[in-house]
């Protein structure tokens, strides 16, 4: 569908924790746009749901069959979208894909009526980025959308319905890979022993074989819980760099591009596990995030279409970033492996790190850029795994086949 001037033009930094940006959205188009529109409108790239599935290599995968079939993947969010299902549908007409078996529930309580105010906006087109981008990397598999009637604000606000509502799911064999697009600082629940209480969903997880991913921030060296965590793999950004067919014109490098930076950095809360004992030397005795890296460059942004709050923000297409992004996209690469291996895969963390190292194992290395940001320090990106960045980002036609391929 060919694109069109923007309608509108806003730049809005939407915040799901006073420091914590969830993601940027930037315009307001009435077609989905090119990448050479968004350039001349809005002066930044963005990229349509073919050229992310060209540059992750994932168009060998549909063909042989591997689309998410048979999987589910379950997007957790405060309040969720009232116009959710109407606009998957607009965004899967507009660019050629079948439309998911997409259900919703809200097992930790009824959701108050949409109104504009507040963070209700942020919310809604957080789960819309989260839903659609999710459903563009796996294009066959399930979608199910969690909403919680709290919104995490602050500390443990909001954190113990999500807790109940990830159990629910859990508990009742409900999704196979969990995708969290949202965080708070560590610093500020208020103590360690507070927030370890909330990992109860985490371990109910590990045991149940579910995947659990989360975002690892947005501006720059911070650590976030749940990303943090290591029972939970840790999704930092990148920015591509894609020409209007998806294919690279220089190597991916860590995403900071003023609108904000890939998060990174070494817990204050817990120690470093297991599979980080290879990269002891970068991360000391502490956990260290994030562990793998996808696109979430606000410049270089994915086409996000909303609808839900149209006396504010004209219904329309918007150019969206942050490790809101990236989250919800590898939660389509890990169905996809979960897809080839037959049943779910569960805990990622010990393969990942194993993958990194091994030849073919698809698994690519990020060595430009570094994740500084708001006049903090941050972390550079070097051979190897760092904070910036984690191992790198994937090439899914190896990375899928090895991962299911590998032992947990």
């Amino acid at each position: 569908m060919a694109g069109s001037a923007p309608t509108s033009l806003v730049r809005a930094g939407v915040r799901l924790h006073p420091r914590v940006r969830a993601r940027d959205f930037v315009g307001s188009f009435s077609n989905p746009p090119t990448t050479e529109q968004c350039k001349a409108s809005l002066h930044l790239a963005c990229y349509r749901p073919a050229q992310l599935q060209t540059a992750y290599h994932l168009t060998s995968l549909y063909g042989a069959g591997f689309r998410g079939e048979h999987q589910t993947i379950v997007i957790v969010d405060s309040f969720g979208s009232p116009t959710i299902a109407h606009d998957l549908h607009v965004f899967d007409v507009a660019f050629g894909l079948p439309d998911p078996a997409l259900s919703i529930i809200a097992p930790s309580g009824a959701i108050p009526p949409f109104d504009p105010g507040g963070d209700r906006i942020g919310w809604a087109a957080e789960t819309t980025l989260d839903v659609e981008w999710a459903h563009a990397m796996a294009p066959a598999a399930n979608i199910m959308l969690v909403e919680t009637p709290v919104s995490d604000t602050v500390g443990i606000q909001g954190f113990p319905e999500i807790v109940h509502a990830e159990n629910f799911v859990i508990n009742h064999r409900l999704g196979d890979v969990i995708s969290q697009s949202f965080g708070a600082e560590e610093e500020s629940f208020p103590s360690a022993a507070s927030l370890r209480d909330l990992r109860g969903a985490y371990k109910n997880a590990r045991d149940h074989n579910v995947t659990v991913l989360a975002s690892s921030g947005d501006s720059g060296p911070e650590h976030l819980w749940p990303s943090s965590d290591p029972l939970v793999t840790s999704v930092g950004g990148t920015r591509l760099r894609l020409d209007d067919q998806g294919f690279r014109k220089a190597p991916d490098e860590v995403w900071n591009d003023g609108f904000g930076a890939g998060g990174g950095g070494r817990s204050t809360v817990f120690a470093r596990p297991g599979f980080q004992d290879g990269v002891a030397p970068v991360v000391g005795s502490q956990r260290g995030a994030p562990d793998i890296s996808m696109s979430a460059a606000v410049n270089g942004g994915a086409l996000v279409y909303f609808s839900f709050a149209k006396n504010v923000i004209p219904a329309g297409w918007h150019v969206f970033g942050g490790t809101s992004a990236s989250s919800p996209l590898f939660a389509g690469v890990v169905a996809l492996a979960d897809q080839v291996a037959g049943h779910r895969l569960g805990f990622l963390n010990n393969r990942i790190y194993a993958l990194a190292n091994r030849p073919g194992g698809g698994v690519a290395d990020i060595t430009i850029g570094n994740n500084s940001f708001g006049g903090a320090q941050g972390f550079q990106a070097v051979p190897g795994y760092d904070l910036a960045s984690g191992v790198g980002t994937v090439h899914a036609d190896r990375f899928v086949l090895a991962l299911a391929a590998t032992p947990g």
